[in-house]
């Protein structure tokens, strides 16, 4: 019970009742949380569709997989984790012998066991390696992006993963800077980002190095190609007036989200506009404020 409450602490998933009504589990249905993470909207889920409802969960990282294993362990065999991103889907599915689903639901923002445990430079708040991998098998790092990219590819990746506009001097400032040292941690690029810019762009809400490590992150993940991939690879795995529901926490994923849902026939976009945290769940969970709920619905 102790290591469950631990878990808990960890992370709190966002938007939970929300989740719950739009996707409206029912005993006997089967759902896919495409991002199992620590198993916060699994354990809602499967309590929903109790006794015999099922949930099929998609996860890449190794240590949330165990540790989300621990805390859903009493609903057996109601639960499948299959350790694949959400992209691959097809593939997932067919390992855990399904083929249609009554319910999907994905949550793209990064848990708290990743930034606050992972020591994986996610966060320039402490100094940790630059890996930023969710998925230790990847052999890209964040670390090796900024060694061998060229100048005018690594101002592309801030630019557009990060909507950072102070792309190129960053980049120009990296270049520099790894003629003299290898950059490997967060502490070294976090400072180096802020050296970069000059002090009348900071910004006043966030650190200077927050978009940078954003499109650090979704470059090493290929976040952005893997979520194009299941927006259009979903909708044929639902069964008709079956839910699928996205969370997204900053505006590149959000809009991606939008275009897919209001172009894809086979949906019917139930959410006209992004359903967002009450002050109520932001005062007890901070990190819900910039997530965005958005809802379709297979036709």
């Amino acid at each position: 019970m102790d290591s469950i409450r631990s878990i808990e602490n960890i992370h709190q998933s966002v938007l939970p009742a929300e989740v719950l009504a739009y996707l409206n589990p029912q005993s006997g249905g089967i759902y896919m949380d495409g991002t199992l993470g620590l198993g916060g909207h699994s354990l809602a889920i499967l309590e929903k569709s109790s006794p015999d409802g099922r949930v099929i969960g998609f996860e890449w990282d190794e240590n949330a997989i165990r540790l989300s294993r621990v805390r859903l362990e009493s609903f057996g065999e109601r639960l499948t984790i299959v350790r694949r991103n959400f992209a691959e889907i097809a593939e997932g599915l067919q390992e855990a012998g399904v083929d249609k689903l009554d319910g999907i639901l994905i949550d793209i923002g990064l848990s708290s066991l990743q930034l606050d445990m992972g020591e994986r430079g996610f966060s320039f708040q402490r100094d940790e390696p630059l890996d930023m991998r969710m998925d230790n098998r990847r052999e890209i790092t964040a670390a090796s992006i900024l060694a061998k990219c060229s100048e005018e590819e690594l101002a592309d990746i801030f630019f557009y993963y990060g909507e950072e506009r102070q792309a190129r001097r960053i980049a120009n400032e990296i270049v520099e800077k790894r003629k003299k040292e290898t950059i490997l941690t967060s502490k070294q690029l976090a400072l180096l980002v802020a050296k970069a810019v000059p002090r009348r762009f900071h910004p006043q809400k966030i650190h200077v190095a927050t978009k940078v490590f954003q499109a650090l992150r979704i470059a090493v993940n290929t976040e952005l190609e893997n979520l194009a991939r299941i927006l259009d690879a979903a909708p044929s795995f639902l069964q008709p007036g079956a839910s699928f529901c996205v969370i997204s926490f900053h505006s590149l994923e959000d809009r991606m989200v939008k275009r897919k849902f209001r172009d894809n026939r086979e949906l019917e976009v139930v959410t006209q506009r992004p359903v967002a945290a009450g002050p109520e769940e932001i005062a007890v969970n901070p990190r819900s404020r910039s997530a965005r709920l958005r809802v379709a619905r297979r036709r």
